[in-house]
């Protein structure tokens, strides 16, 4: 599930796995997959100590909200309208409560993800960027603190909410800590993956 994280320049904003049978991710309105995620956060993490970096991502941005959908109803079975709708109808909400993990193969599912999100949105390149200092993150027109940036880094690490099923991860998801465990890049300082805490965490 999607939670709230403190940005820079949006205020309060929307982060995160919405469906646990595919591995892309929200952010408000764009949209992405996890596994491109994590291997640009590695990429970060080999590029030496100076901090800065800046990659461009191919991600899909979903300008109207009614395009979007209903994520509360797509998982009640009950608004199948938008995107997320139609994931929804695609993989519904598991009928055992306990079930609701996010996968760890969701990446299997890319393909008909991407042919569903072409009908409600437009393929797009945003820049992820890192300032010489670390003071500003950015993805796209989104603008994070180091402290927030973390927390979205430990957010997938998690599993987001309901975390990871049987406390298993992907390997993509594994490679980006190892290679932030072994990074000298001055953004990783002082991050800890395994606290569970941060904005909208319970």
């Amino acid at each position: 599930m999607p939670l709230e994280f403190e940005s820079i320049s949006h205020g309060t904003i929307a982060f995160g796995f919405f469906n646990i049978e595919t591995d892309m991710l929200l952010l408000n309105n764009t949209f992405f997959f996890a596994t491109d995620f994590c291997r640009s956060i590695s990429e970060v993490a080999q590029s030496g100590p100076g901090g800065a970096y800046e990659s461009p991502w191919e991600t899909y941005l979903i300008e109207n909200p009614w395009s979007i959908g209903n994520l509360g109803g797509a998982i009640r079975g009950v608004d199948h309208r938008g995107f997320i709708g139609e994931v929804y109808r695609l993989f519904p909400f598991p009928e055992n409560p306990q079930e609701f993990k996010q996968k760890t193969d969701g990446w299997r599912n890319r393909p008909v993800i991407e042919e569903t999100i072409k009908k409600y949105g437009r393929r797009t390149t945003l820049l992820f960027g890192i300032l010489p200092d670390c003071k500003e993150i950015r993805i796209g027109e989104y603008v994070f603190n180091i402290r927030s940036f973390h927390e979205l880094l430990r957010y997938v690490w998690l599993g987001g909410y309901p975390r990871w099923n049987n406390g298993a991860r992907p390997d993509y998801v594994l490679a980006m800590r190892s290679a932030i465990e072994q990074s000298t890049n001055s953004v990783f300082q002082n991050l800890i993956l395994e606290r569970d805490e941060g904005s909208g965490y319970v």
